[in-house]
């Protein structure tokens, strides 16, 4: 039997879940769309898994943005393995929707990000980049002045300077120097670099020198 929702903005979340999972797999893509939300409305632990299927499955953008939306409400561990690969495909829409739902749940998705930014993937370490805004500052800080001292792509060092602008102290700077050492030959790098560093001021004012 169809999925109906009594509202266009509201899913009926006392649908059983044998109807749900059978929606969400095999149902027409209204069906599917209503399912996801209901599930996102439930935000059941289990069902990250469920949703991770059904996400492999999906034809539909519109369904698909409900899936992820599901998964970073029930923002689970679980929930974040579902979502990762999608960083690494080759359709924009998704790894964009993958990006936005890994930024809804930064808890669950903080345990992975210094692998991401060792990622050998270097577009994965770059949106993994931007995944740090979502941190808070010391850790995000942490992580990117790391990623500095090693990165060998220069517009993946540019993505890190970005965020760091944002979240960064003084003690970035060090990195930062270091990085722009490494990449003297890029002029663009080297400008973003000094332009975070006259923002962020000297390492010595955070000891009070």
């Amino acid at each position: 039997m169809p999925l109906i929702r009594s509202r266009p903005d509201k899913p009926d979340v006392d649908r059983p879940p044998v109807d749900l999972r059978a929606a969400l797999l095999s149902g027409s893509p209204e069906e599917r769309w209503t399912a996801a939300r209901i599930v996102a409305e439930l935000r059941v632990r289990g069902d990250a898994l469920l949703l991770g299927q059904a996400l492999e499955l999906e034809k539909d953008s519109r369904v698909r943005e409900a899936i992820f939306t599901g998964l970073a409400r029930i923002a689970t561990s679980e929930s974040v393995l579902a979502v990762l690969p999608y960083l690494r495909s080759d359709d924009a829409n998704l790894r964009t929707g993958a990006l936005d739902a890994l930024r809804m749940m930064p808890d669950a998705t903080r345990p992975h990000l210094e692998a991401l930014l060792g990622d050998p993937d270097a577009d994965v370490r770059l949106l993994t980049c931007d995944l740090t805004r979502s941190q808070a500052g010391p850790d995000a800080m942490r992580m990117l002045t790391a990623l500095l001292e090693t990165e060998p792509e220069a517009n993946v060092c540019a993505a890190a300077v970005e965020v760091l602008a944002e979240v960064g102290s003084p003690l970035a700077v060090p990195s930062l120097l270091r990085c722009a050492d490494r990449f003297r030959s890029d002029p663009f790098l080297g400008f973003a670099i000094k332009h975070v560093i006259v923002r962020l001021g000297s390492p010595s004012s955070v000891a009070g020198d």
